[in-house]
């Protein structure tokens, strides 16, 4: 009878701990929007109104799409206490490629984009598992087997394509690139259409996001990022976990290269060698995403990338230069870190 008292006394209290996470997971989501929906007014009146043209937004959400779905893989990778530096190579090697995959095929159509989507999931996976071995079996600290891997990752795009574009032989991917979802309903509404890369990160946001939230495997990723030796004790299989978090954001650099290989009809060593991998790492903290893991969303990450979009797209309606955007976007990233350093201080005295 006891221990049925003290099962059921457990269970009420994590069923009461479950329900007060979900409350503050959507108080953190609508504050998120509301500071959004403020920063946004704020542009947009010194910008003269021009930020909140229709053009503009979709200018903005095509802006964010490839770091947006970097960041999201990144996610689940910083939740575990853990961090991928190779994802901006990785988005080069897979786009070389699968450009070369794509002009050795001997078929066409659909079924060729389909098999160099696939080709370069792969790929990502693979590069991801490899970043996830030392550091599982080895117990190697993230940044430097992901700082090797984004080494390795350039040196071989290089020398796949001898350090010159693949240019795609196949014009069946130039409708993934600059194609337009719905574009002919949105042409007699006068409306810009949505471009269809922005759809591709939709449905990699929702599928991300219920994978993170709505899934065992979402919640042994918190578990592993909150306390990696509790979650060893409880019985979950923290190689197999840690293992899967960086193969998916392998995968999700493979499906940016395939983007980005479309967008530019070529795989190219040069691609996303620049600021994608700081810029997914910051939407990630901008997002709400504890760089010490155990706390993070998608929908944070989201946010956190369309804000960022938001302060580039209106620093160049300002004519504001881009070095100054550097400096701008390096005092967001430093303004998050501190404001949930003090946020953890203030619930450590609470």
């Amino acid at each position: 009878m006891a221990e049925e008292q003290v099962k059921t006394v457990l269970t009420e209290a994590a069923e009461a701990a479950h329900v007060k996470q979900a409350r503050l997971y959507w108080l953190r989501i609508v504050l998120a929007a509301l500071g959004l929906l403020v920063v946004v007014v704020l542009v947009n009146r010194a910008a003269g109104g021009s930020f909140l043209e229709p053009s503009n937004l979709i200018r903005v959400l095509r802006q964010i799409t490839y770091e947006a779905i970097l960041a999201f893989g990144q996610t689940f990778v910083i939740i575990t206490a853990g961090i991928d530096l190779s994802v901006g190579s990785l988005v080069s090697l897979t786009g070389v490629a699968m450009a070369l995959f794509a002009n050795a095929m001997p078929f066409h159509g659909f079924a060729l984009i389909v098999a160099t989507l696939l080709f370069g999931i792969v790929v990502g996976a693979a590069a991801g598992f490899i970043n996830a071995v030392p550091v599982v079996r080895l117990n190697l600290p993230p940044f430097i087997t992901t700082l090797a891997m984004m080494l390795m990752a350039v040196g071989l795009s290089y020398k796949l394509c001898h350090g010159r574009p693949v240019a795609l032989a196949s014009g069946d991917f130039t409708n993934i690139g600059y194609g337009l979802f719905l574009g002919s309903v949105f042409t007699k509404l006068h409306l810009p259409g949505i471009p269809i890369v922005v759809i591709w990160m939709v449905v990699i946001a929702i599928v991300t996001s219920v994978l993170l939230t709505r899934t065992r495997f979402g919640r042994y990723v918190f578990a592993l990022g909150g306390n990696e030796e509790a979650a060893r004790l409880a019985g979950i299989p923290v190689a197999r976990i840690k293992t899967l978090v960086y193969v998916i954001s392998g995968v999700c650099a493979g499906i940016t290269g395939f983007l980005l290989m479309a967008n530019f009809s070529s795989g190219s060593p040069n691609t996303a060698t620049g600021d994608e991998l700081l810029e997914s790492i910051a939407a990630v903290v901008v997002g709400g995403t504890s760089l010490m893991g155990g706390r993070g969303s998608i929908v944070g990450t989201f946010f956190g990338a369309l804000l960022i979009g938001v302060l580039y797209n209106v620093m160049n309606l300002l004519g504001i230069e881009s070095y100054t955007q550097k400096i701008v976007l390096g005092a967001v990233i430093l303004l998050a870190v501190v404001l949930d350093e003090l946020r953890k201080r203030y619930l450590a005295r609470a």
